[in-house]
């Protein structure tokens, strides 16, 4: 297996307006895209973006579920490289997609969009839509305040796995 480590991957939007983050039933799986733009001479503006599809199982699930993490939210994760194998339902013809099986992930930063105007009010700022915005965490009420105390920056597991101990 072949591990994968990203900072900064921003959460990408769901297809045709479905949600960016899709749980199984029971919610012990979820399956999401991450974009992380990468620095290519080959590229226009001398970037491009890489796109790849993330799951998860078990007590990472939890945390991403307290995270509350939206379209345009960014991570760090740690996971490791698979391949996805399926038939595909219309043609019967046998498909694969590479994936990555997360290992341990934490917020980044970013706003999620429906924050962005009540901290431009809060703030009396424009918000940052630049792809480096600063660290924010992940779902402010207008009060300032995230849902059951969480703020996004808590370590998992005992800490954080991109910082030196």
């Amino acid at each position: 297996m072949l591990e994968v480590i990203a900072t900064s991957a921003v959460v990408s939007r769901g297809y045709d307006g479905a949600a960016a983050l899709r749980f199984s039933e029971k919610g012990d799986a979820v399956r999401f895209r991450i974009g992380k733009k990468v620095y290519d001479t080959r590229a226009e503006n001398n970037t491009r973006w890489i796109n790849l599809s993330v799951k998860a199982f078990g007590d990472i699930c939890e945390r991403i579920k307290k995270m509350q993490l939206k379209d345009g939210s960014f991570i760090n994760f740690r996971g490791r490289l698979d391949e996805d194998v399926w038939t595909d339902q219309q043609t019967g013809e046998s498909k694969s997609a590479m994936v990555v099986v997360l290992d341990d992930i934490e917020y980044a930063g970013g706003k999620p969009k429906e924050n962005q105007e009540s901290n431009k009010q809060q703030n009396g700022t424009a918000p940052n839509t630049g792809a480096a915005a600063p660290a924010q965490p992940a779902a402010q009420s207008a009060a300032g305040q995230t849902p059951n105390g969480f703020t996004g920056y808590e370590p998992f597991g005992g800490g954080s796995f991109f910082s030196e101990n």
